[in-house]
C-alpha cells in the first residue's frame, strides 16, 4: 500500500490542500536507518520513536505530543544528500532528548498522529501569520494553550539543540555539514521571502550564529569530511525520486527524469508518474524494466502489485505483493497490501490467510486502524462475529472514538467467551474508556 493518505480532521487547510500523513514502507525503512543511530547516540529508544510522514511542501520538521517526529515532504524532496536530512533530524532529536517540548504528553498519548498533525499545522497558521488565533481557528480554542506552547522553541533551546545534534552526529561518525547547508537553505529562503514564508522559521529562530557554530565545528570535527555511503545515497535518491513521482505532476518529473535517463531514480520516479497518469503501459515499461534488473526488491514488486490491484487486476496483484511479503517480512505495509488483495478476492482459505498476515501487522503496530477494519472483514467471513467486533472495538480505540470503541468492546464480550484472551481485551478496552472518562 504505497503512499497512503491519512486525512487531518477538523478541516484544516495548507498549500497543498487537505493536510495529510503519508504511509510508504520502503521510504520510511529509509528514514529510520536515518535517525535511529541519532536517536541511540541521544539516549533515546528507537522503539519508542514514532516517525510520521506529513505530505506538505515546506522545509519543516517537528517534534511533537512526546517523542513524535514529523518530517514533511518538501524536506525529503529538498534534502539533496543523506547528511542534510540526518542534520535536521539530530536537531529535531535535540529538541526530544532536551525536553524542549511542551509537557503535554499525558493528554496526547491516546490522540491519533493526525490529530497531532493538526496541531503541529494550527501552530504553523498562528506562526505564519502572528496570531495565536489563526491556529486557535484551525483546532478550537480549547486547545489553544497547546497551540501557543507546544512547538514555540526560544533561541536559546534552539542553540541548545543545535549542539546536542554536533555531538549526536560525531557521535555516530556522520558530518556536521548537512546540518549546515540545510540552515543556509533556510537563510536564503529568509533572505528571500522574510520569516512569513515559512512556519520553520517562526518555530525555529534562525540566526547567522548558529549557521556560523554548525559550519566552524563541520571544520574542525574529525568527521567534518565524512560522506555519505554510497549506498545510502542510492536509496536517498530513490525516496526523492520515489516522492517526486507521486507529489508532482508528470510534465514536473519529465523535467526533473527526462526519458532518456536511464537511471534507477529516474525510471522509478517515471513509473510512478505514468502510473498515476494512468499511462499505464509507459509506467509498466519503466517499472518492469527495474523488477528484471532487481528482481528480489520488495518495493519494486509491491508497486506493480498496488497498480494491478488499483486497476481491477487483484489475481495478479497478489502475486507481486506476496513476492513482496516474501522479499521483506518484517515490513507490516508490505502485509497490509498482500492481506488487503487477499480479502478483495473473497474466497474463504484466502480470508484465512489474511487474518494471519494482518494478525502480525497488528502485533507490529496496534494502532493500524486499516489492519483492524481488514481484519474485522477477515473474522466476519470466517464466522467469527466477536473477533470482528472486537477488530471493530480496537480500530475506534486507535482513532480515538470513544463510544465507538466502547459499542464495539461490549458487543465483543456477548459474543466471545468470558475468560478467553479475547474477551479479556475487550475487557481491557472497557476499563480504559471508563479511566479516561473518568479522568476527564
Amino acid at each position: 500500500m504505497v503512499l497512503l493518505l491519512l486525512a487531518v480532521p477538523g478541516g484544516a487547510t495548507h498549500a497543498q490542500g487537505s493536510p495529510s500523513l503519508i504511509r510508504d514502507a520502503e521510504i520510511e525503512s529509509i528514514i529510520h536507518g536515518y535517525a535511529e543511530p541519532i536517536f541511540a547516540a541521544a539516549g533515546i529508544d528507537p522503539e519508542a520513536v514514532n516517525i510520521y510522514i506529513v505530505n506538505d511542501n515546506s522545509l519543516n520538521a517537528a517534534v511533537a505530543g512526546g517523542q513524535n517526529l514529523f518530517l514533511f515532504t518538501g524536506l525529503l524532496m529538498r534534502a539533496d544528500v543523506p547528511n542534510q536530512l540526518i542534520g535536521v533530524i539530530a536537531h529535531e532529536t535535540g529538541h526530544m532528548a532536551g525536553g524542549h517540548v511542551a509537557r503535554t504528553q499525558d493528554k496526547l498519548d491516546t490522540v491519533s498522529a493526525e490529530l497531532i498533525l493538526a496541531y503541529i499545522l494550527g501552530i504553523g497558521a498562528a506562526l505564519a501569520t502572528g496570531e495565536g488565533a489563526a491556529g486557535a481557528a484551525v483546532m478550537g480554542a480549547s486547545q489553544s494553550m497547546i497551540i501557543r506552547n507546544l512547538l514555540s522553541y526560544t533561541r536559546t533551546q534552539e542553540a541548545a539543540a543545535d549542539q546536542a545534534a554536533l555531538g549526536y552526529l560525531d557521535a555516530t561518525g556522520q558530518s556536521s555539514r548537512g546540518l549546515a547547508e540545510f540552515m543556509n537553505i533556510l537563510r536564503q529562503k529568509e533572505q528571500l521571502f522574510g520569516t512569513n514564508y515559512d512556519p520553520y522559521l517562526r518555530s525555529h529562530p534562525l540566526t547567522l550564529e548558529r549557521v556560523d557554530v554548525a559550519e566552524r565545528h563541520a571544520a574542525t570535527s574529525p568527521y567534518g569530511d565524512a560522506v555519505d555511503p554510497p549506498e545510502r545515497i542510492v536509496l536517498h535518491e530513490r525516496m526523492r525520486a520515489k516522492l517526486i513521482g507521486f507529489l508532482r505532476e508528470l510534465p514536473d518529473v519529465l523535467r526533473d527524469y527526462p526519458e532518456g535517463l536511464q537511471t534507477v531514480d529516474a525510471r522509478y520516479a517515471r513509473a510512478v508518474a505514468y502510473y498515476r497518469a494512468n499511462q499505464l503501459d509507459k509506467a509498466f515499461v519503466e517499472l518492469d524494466s527495474l523488477i528484471a534488473e532487481f528482481p528480489d526488491d520488495p518495493y519494486f514488486l509491491e508497486l506493480k502489485g498496488q497498480i494491478l490491484y488499483e486497476h481491477g487486476r487483484t489475481e495478479e496483484s497478489r502475486e507481486y505483493y506476496a513476492a513482496s511479503v516474501a522479499k521483506a517480512p518484517d515490513q507490516p505495509l508490505l502485509k497490509l497490501g498482500y492481506a488487503q488483495t487477499l480479502i478483495a478476492l473473497d474466497k474463504p482459505e484466502l480470508d484465512q490467510q489474511a487474518v494471519v498476515q494482518l494478525g502480525s501487522v497488528v502485533v507490529d503496530e496496534p494502532r493500524n486502524t486499516v489492519a483492524w477494519r481488514l481484519l474485522s472483514i477477515a473474522y466476519g467471513r470466517n464466522g467469527e462475529p466477536g473477533m470482528a467486533a472486537l477488530a471493530l472495538a480496537e480500530a475506534a480505540a486507535a482513532r480515538g472514538d470513544r463510544n465507538e470503541a466502547k459499542q464495539k468492546a461490549a458487543a465483543a464480550q456477548t459474543l466471545l467467551q468470558k475468560g478467553t484472551p479475547s474477551w479479556l481485551r475487550a475487557q481491557d478496552i472497557l476499563l480504559d474508556i471508563e479511566r479516561r472518562e473518568d479522568d476527564g
